[in-house]
């Protein structure tokens, strides 16, 4: 087992690049958080002054987590290269972030994507709804798929390590950067850990090729790249019943694969995956908190470029990386048996060690040691992004609902609570994500399941202003009902191991509609549930509607929010603007000084500074505004014009 090879061990040298890293990234974490501490738009929007730079950065780091490390590499050597187009299709719909969502929501002046649900279409039905849900789906979904991931890989690398206790230190160190500054210290932290995910992977992508021989020679010798107990019994009579696993297809050089594939089949990747991405990239908290953190819509244009850019590196550097780690050690990575993979990596099927087993197999020391920092990078950016996002959601869609009265102190003391909280939920729930087998394929399956609804009603929100509350409600609970149906109908049945027939025993609903499929259908029975209903019931007047559709983006009318014209009064509303706390900040004792800093609070008193009218007003249009100088906007649209095109070469190039 190449965990426990004493050449895959870690060296001395290993875990000195590792502490450099964590004191280089808390450094930078610390000195950033000193910024945008003080208030709730700093530490849930950084104040809405961030660079295009970081902004891109954090857009790909928040997405590249340590699953995609493991997943991606993991799909790349069971099945070649199909799985980037989860990539390459994520450069076309962060254009749509930034040229159609983006505009949207800064005009509307938004902090969550609830909070914009909110504002379009009144009452706190849909927004309670998305804001549980979404806290549900990080929870269960992209924080335990990260620990999961990342557990595979400590296992691998430091097998004499006790894994909770490992996971405890990680969850720890995201916890404090995400505790401590806010989403300015996620982003510049995010922005850290790109750089050096990015070299870290690029110098084994290099070393990989190298020892394979070439990308000719891996294409060659992938095919070919079955483990000796799969050779050992091809072409015999035995009636063994796994000669077929561990053979790669002859469709794992294809990014287009057959409509009926079992992976990728091609209408679900051009249609189902995109309104999957459009709901993940183009409503999901945790992405779109990014762009809006940008100092204004050109900035947040070009981190989506950049970030786009960016999305052309997973396929070469951790796609292939999995696919020679499948070349070199075929009898790891591509075992095919389940009961000798039990023996080799604990688990049925052993793919999802190939970027680990690459890593330490691979690399001398020193590097390893590196390369472990990127997984622990990679693991603490998608947790601290995670961890502020669900924060803002409880606390401005949920907490603000239960404690009208609560101040802004306590608003910011409830964000760190929940991380706390989240922390807590994310290590109990480590043993259940372990226990589940093709973790990526079943993340995916459930982004298909739940997803397609939220995607609608965004979709129709922004670009349909006919769209009311009670048409995205019920659209919003039919897609919820039929999703649930279809996940607890599939998952009820027994997953076989490769080589038994698990499909015989499965009505066609589930054995011959794919997944990718299934979020196709859902997307139209949720649009059609929406429009029909919607039409049925009373439209939104205009005056409710102003700068919150994509068509009146540039509106100059005053909008009167649903919430201030509904009778029965928001509740809410006073909390706009929250108390100021009152006590005297030198009275204190120390240690509730020392738990105010922690918590950022410590600038809020004593700032006998009050805005006036206009300074608000002044304020407001600043962050509001949507108008670009016509150079910029030009040349970024030039840019993503350029980015789409090369993205369409290469998935042509491949297909």
């Amino acid at each position: 087992m190449a965990a426990t090879d004493e050449d895959s061990r870690l060296h001395y040298g290993d875990w000195i690049v590792i502490a450099g890293y964590f004191v280089a990234v808390i450094a930078v974490g610390i000195l950033s958080s000193c910024r945008n501490r003080g208030s709730v738009g700093g530490y849930f929007l950084a104040g809405r002054s961030m660079h295009w730079i970081p902004v891109g950065a954090s857009l790909f780091a928040s997405n590249i987590g340590s699953g995609h490390f493991v997943g991606l590499a993991g799909s790349g050597a069971a099945s070649g290269i199909g799985i980037a187009v989860f990539e390459l299709n994520a450069i076309f719909i962060l254009m749509i972030l930034g040229w159609f969502f983006v505009p949207v929501y800064i005009a509307a002046g938004v902090f969550t994507m609830p909070e914009y649900l909110r504002k379009r279409f009144g009452g706190q039905r849909i927004r309670i709804y998305l804001s549980v849900l979404a806290l549900i789906l990080y929870v269960f979904t992209k924080i335990s798929a990260d620990l999961y991931s990342g557990a595979i890989f400590l296992t691998q690398a430091v097998p004499d390590l006790n894994l909770y206790g490992a996971i405890i230190i990680l969850l720890a160190v995201a916890a404090l950067f995400t505790i401590g500054g806010g989403l300015t210290a996620v982003i510049w932290t995010d922005f850290i850990q790109t750089v050096i995910m990015v070299v870290g992977a690029f110098i084994l992508m290099i070393m990989g090729f190298i020892e394979v021989g070439g990308y000719n020679e891996l294409e060659h010798r992938f095919f070919s790249a079955y483990p000796n107990t799969t050779i050992a019994h091809l072409g015999k009579n035995d009636n063994y019943s796994y000669t077929d696993c561990g053979i790669p297809t002859d469709k794992s050089y294809h990014l287009v694969r057959p409509a009926d594939d079992d992976d990728l089949p091609w209408p679900g990747v051009f249609i189902g995956l995109t309104i999957s991405s459009v709901w993940y990239w183009c409503s999901d908290q945790v992405i779109v908190q990014r762009a809006l953190a940008a100092k204004n819509l050109s900035h947040a244009k070009a981190g989506c470029i950049l970030a786009g850019y960016l999305k052309f590196l997973p396929m070469w550097l951790i796609v292939f990386p999995g696919m020679i780690a499948r070349v070199l050690y075929p009898d790891d990575v591509a075992c095919g048996d389940p009961a000798i993979c039990q023996e080799v990596c604990d688990q049925d099927s052993c793919t999802n060690i190939a970027f680990p087993t690459l890593v330490l197999r691979l690399m001398p020391d020193g590097l390893r040691g590196l390369m472990l920092a990127v997984m622990m990078s990679a693991l603490i950016s998608s947790l601290t992004s995670i961890f502020n996002s669900s924060s803002t959601i409880f606390t401005m869609d949920i907490w603000r609902r239960i404690r009208t009265s609560a101040t802004e102190v306590e608003l910011m003391i409830v964000g760190r609570l929940c991380v706390v909280i989240l922390v807590g939920v994310g290590v109990i729930w480590i043993p259940v994500v372990q226990s589940v087998t093709e973790l990526f394929h079943y993340i995916q399956a459930i982004t298909s399941f739940l997803a397609p609804p939220i995607c609608a009603v965004y979709v129709l929100a922004v670009f349909w202003k006919r769209t009311n509350e009670t048409g995205s409600f019920y659209g919003l609970m039919v897609g919820l009902v039929v999703g649930i149906i279809r996940f607890a109908w599939e998952y009820s049945y027994e997953r076989y191991p490769c080589g038994e027939d698990y499909k015989s025993d499965k009505p066609d609903i589930i054995s011959k509609v794919h997944y990718l499929h299934f979020g196709i259908l859902l997307y139209g029975i949720v649009t059609i549930v929406t429009i029909v209903v919607s039409l049925l019931t009373p439209p939104i007047d205009d005056v409710h509607l102003q700068r919150l559709t994509y068509w009146n983006r540039f509106s100059t009318l005053k909008r009167v929010d649903l919430s201030e014209a509904d009778a029965s009064a928001d509740t809410a509303e006073p909390m706009e603007t929250p108390k100021p706390f009152q006590d005297d900040y030198d009275s204190l004792p120390w240690y509730r000084k020392a738990c105010e800093w922690i918590c950022g609070i410590e600038k809020m008193r004593g700032e006998e500074h009050k805005m006036t009218d206009a300074e608000m007003r002044a304020l407001e249009e600043k962050q509001t505004s949507i108008h670009e100088q016509t150079f910029w906007r030009r040349f970024l649209n030039f840019n993503a014009v350029f980015l789409m095109t090369l993205a369409a070469f290469v998935w042509g190039f491949f297909a």
